[in-house]
């Protein structure tokens, strides 16, 4: 796609103003599946944002057996605050943004929350605890003393066939959790994640992260009645909590809602890192597709990338506000290799690397962090040195059609979580991952180089690593970033430019005449 229409604020254009518009205008080219589309301004995308489908071209098939149906499923977030009010907070304190007070699909939180319940936070509320319910576990079905789903003005209905196969584009749309999606006594297969087809893989769980997408094939073979599909959260740090699930309900055609009563799925741990890495590793990519890309084999460049959190100082840069830390001179910031992003304010980075303007950023981002340790490690928690961050505009140069390997390693500083990477422009064979920190003597001979999975955002385990691969032949300026927005919005992100190539087909073009200036 042209860098022009990639639509991030300050990355690629500065923000279109009030009473103003923009018309992204690009090519799709090499894949075909579900991605979507949403606002980059901060937390912005909470509500805005729609999926984009990618059908095969005219007289193509999937490479799969044609569903009967299709059904777009967006996972969401909904919070009883105004989400501008999270932002605000997050930015003075680098902590947050709070739990959200329900999961949605497709916009309903379903059956296990109640109105005159929405003052109680999600994640301190039993879904066994609603007054909606009288919870008699027996083979994992809930039965409603009440109030019926059917009843419920809150839930998604999937109505389907008996016999028929389903093809399912689910997108997680959440500003930060991570998904376990199931439907009670039924099984997926995937069949594509972020417009790249995949070897059918069989679950009973998808395990999916924000700014994911999956295409996966679900067949109605059970015995005809009602079946929660069930969103509950993975927690990637040692915080405990219980979490409500959102829910939606598949309807079997024919089936007596009044007196049916659905059936429950077993919810996955919050903290099951087998289940949820487990998935991810046993996936691999679909080498007969007309889009499949060979791994790069020999390697220009070779980066490793540190993510995590840190502390800024509060008065050493006038970008950094502190407000409500009283009895600390830092604020927790996130940092690639440790390197706080600071979003420029004058230009986007894309004009400024078009124009050659000088100022905007520094094209210094280094190979390998500037501190070597023991990443995963518990020694260094209280050392400043390693703790404390650099906040700079920093941006890594690749030559046109570049191979580039980097090995993302995520650190114990702080907090230690998972990261959803997400790269613009470019899909990104996932060799590999693990946990503790990455040892290419001992981890290389592991990675699949035959038939990895291509994607553009991977989850990289808490105290562990992932290794891709991607060839940069995409002229322009791509944000690389964590797709967690709360370590978004403080810092968590990169960018990399690809460099125009030998002629004007692979050259950046001009910028178009409606392109938004600051």
């Amino acid at each position: 796609m042209s860098c022009w229409a990639d639509g991030i604020a300050f990355i690629t254009q500065c923000p279109i103003r009030s009473g103003r518009k923009f018309t992204y205008k690009f090519q799709v080219n090499g894949q075909e599946g579900t991605l979507w589309w949403h606002a980059h301004v901060g937390f912005h995308r909470a509500t805005v944002y729609g999926a984009i489908v990618i059908y095969p071209s005219k007289g193509q098939s999937y490479p799969f057996p044609k569903p009967d149906e299709e059904q777009l499923i967006i996972l969401g977030e909904w919070w009883n605050r105004n989400i501008t009010e999270l932002q605000n907070e997050l930015n003075a304190m680098g902590i947050g943004p709070e739990s959200s007070d329900a999961n949605l699909i497709n916009g309903w939180p379903g059956d296990m929350y109640s109105c005159n319940l929405a003052s109680r936070r999600r994640r301190f509320l039993k879904y066994e605890e609603s007054p909606i319910f009288h919870e008699r576990q027996r083979n994992s079905t809930i039965e409603m003393s009440t109030t019926r789903s059917n009843q419920q003005p809150g839930s998604f209905r999937l109505n389907v066939k008996k016999g028929k196969t389903y093809l399912l584009r689910i997108i997680n749309a959440n500003l930060d959790p991570s998904i376990f999606f199931k439907i009670a006594n039924h099984e997926f297969v995937i069949v594509a994640t972020d417009a790249s087809y995949t070897n059918p893989f069989r679950t009973d769980v998808i395990i999916i992260s924000p700014g994911q997408t999956f295409d996966v094939l679900f067949t109605a073979d059970q015995t005809p009645g009602l079946y929660y599909l069930t969103t509950s959260v993975f927690v990637n740090s040692d915080v405990e909590i219980v979490d409500t699930p959102g829910t939606a309900v598949v309807v079997y055609e024919d089936v007596d809602t009044l007196n049916a009563v659905p059936t429950m799925p077993i919810i996955p741990d919050h903290h099951d890192n087998d289940l949820f890495y487990g998935a991810l590793r046993d996936m691999t990519g679909l080498v007969t597709s007309p889009f499949w890309e060979p791994v790069p084999l020999e390697i220009d460049e070779r980066m490793i990338i540190t993510i995590g959190l840190g502390f800024q100082p509060c008065s050493s840069n006038p970008k950094v506000r502190c407000h409500g830390l009283k009895l600390s001179k830092f604020r927790i910031s996130g940092s690639l290799s440790n390197f706080t992003f600071a979003l420029p304010d004058k230009k986007s980075i894309l004009e400024a690397h078009y124009k050659n303007i000088d100022g905007i950023f520094t094209d210094d981002f280094p190979n390998q962090p500037p501190l070597m340790f023991n990443f995963t490690a518990d020694d260094y928690k209280h050392d400043l040195n390693v703790l404390s961050t650099e906040m700079a505009t920093k941006v890594k140069k690749f030559k046109f059609n570049s191979s580039v390997e980097i090995v993302f390693q995520c650190t114990s500083l702080v907090t230690p979580e998972n990261h959803p990477m997400h790269l613009h422009g470019h899909n990104f064979h996932i060799l590999g991952m693990g946990f503790g920190t990455y040892d290419p003597a001992r981890d290389s001979d592991n990675l699949n180089y035959v038939n990895p999975v291509l994607a553009s955002t991977v989850s990289v385990p808490k105290n562990g690593w992932t290794v891709i691969r991607f060839r940069a032949n995409n002229p322009g300026a791509w944000f690389l970033h964590c797709h967690n927005e709360g370590h978004l919005v403080i810092g968590l992100a990169g960018v990399f430019i690809v460099e125009d190539g030998p002629n004007k087909y692979t050259s950046l073009p001009a910028p178009p005449i409606d392109y938004p200036r600051c």
